[in-house]
């Protein structure tokens, strides 16, 4: 006969090992639930991750875009500077493609016109005010020659697989009359290996007629970081409309590894001045491949654009320029009768890790010249 502590014995170890039991299936089920929710949580990051995003901050006065997570530009709009623009703009892998002067400064930036900076939008002659050359630089007993773009209001923020930001500015001259109102989209997209820009300007006339005289100094453009200008030996000396001269000097050529190309088949400095239905600036940056585009548009005034591309770091396309570039063609002039209005198109591409072919960008233009 079993004592009653030996049946209470065997009672208890019947009882653990059934604890012991729902213990573990209760710490195999926490397990997997914590497995579901670190992959829902991963899953979620991931999700909100992709695609675009634009995150306003408004008290630093710009909207921050990222692409799958990253960085990619932001739309800056301060009271201290004479227009909007991009800055900083980041390739695919990681890199800045802009030059720092006058915001950041970084070690090896040029120094020259400070009115460069980003990715901008403006034109040198409008009613014959200089919108493209204003900066700080400028004496204030000059500003009435030079014209300012102020940001109005934000009209759209959208993200998803491509991100929407609409803006209205204000071209005005230096004592605030309004010449112009524009109402600027840019359409971000990307994806691993590229990025794009479309920008879509509405300019209309405000208060009487508006013409856009002949410059060079214009239209669309980006001012690019040292490893993207051209290797040059010579000091140079540029010239603007109003016979202001800026010098460029010579500096060390390591890293630099710039180099243009155009839709003609055209190489280097002999890019410049010439019309083309897009322009490539191709270079590396850490060792790696980077191509930055510039695409005009067949429904643009003034196509097919010229290129404004310098070798020490301007590229530019220009539809409102022709006897700049050429003094044996007739000046251009265009005027927006009071009311009424124009739109341009133009595109802003950039790739890393491998080098956009001249296939491809034929490719990218034909798109671009059907998609609006």
């Amino acid at each position: 006969m079993e004592k009653y502590s030996d049946i209470n014995q065997k009672a208890d170890m019947r009882i653990n090992e059934v604890l012991l039991k729902n213990l573990t299936r209760m710490a195999i089920v926490f397990y997997v639930l914590a497995i579901s929710l670190s992959g829902a949580l991963l899953q979620a990051q991931s999700s909100k991750d992709e695609g675009v995003r634009l995150i306003p901050v408004d008290d630093k006065h710009r909207i921050d875009v990222y692409i799958n997570g990253s960085l990619f530009t932001s739309y800056q709009y301060p009271d201290s500077i004479e227009k909007t623009f991009l800055y900083p703009v980041i390739a695919p892998n990681g890199v800045v493609i802009t030059r720092g002067f006058p915001l950041e400064p970084r070690k090896g930036d040029r120094v020259d016109h400070p009115h460069h900076i980003g990715i901008w939008f403006n034109h040198g002659n409008v009613n014959g005010l200089d919108f493209w050359n204003n900066s700080s630089a400028i004496p204030a007993d000059k500003k009435d020659l030079y014209g300012r773009i102020v940001h109005k209001r934000t009209n759209t923020v959208a993200g998803g697989k491509r991100g929407i930001l609409e803006v209205v500015l204000d071209w005005n001259d230096n004592k605030g009359n309004t010449l112009l109102t524009e109402k600027a989209m840019f359409i971000f997209t990307g994806d691993k290996n590229s990025r794009t820009i479309d920008h879509i300007s509405t300019l209309t006339a405000l208060n009487g007629p508006v013409t856009f005289g002949d410059s060079k100094e214009g239209l669309f453009a980006i001012r690019v970081d040292r490893a993207f200008e051209m290797p040059s030996n010579e000091s140079l000396i540029f010239i603007d409309d109003k016979g202001n001269q800026t010098a460029v000097k010579a500096t060390d050529n390591k890293g630099v590894t710039g180099m243009y190309s155009s839709a003609k088949g055209l190489k280097g400095d002999s890019v410049w001045g010439t019309r083309n239905d897009w322009v490539m600036l191709s270079g590396f940056k850490d060792s790696v491949p980077v191509t930055i585009a510039i695409f005009d548009n067949p429904k643009n005034p003034g196509y097919p654009a010229y290129a404004h591309a310098r070798g020490y770091g301007l590229f530019a396309m220009n539809n409102f320029g022709q006897n700049s570039y050429d003094p044996k063609l007739t000046k251009f002039n265009m005027t927006i009768e009071k009311g009424k209005s124009i739109t341009l198109y133009h595109r802003f591409y950039v790739k890393s890790g491998v080098e956009l072919t001249t296939e491809e960008a034929n490719k990218i233009f034909k798109k671009f010249s059907n998609e609006y």
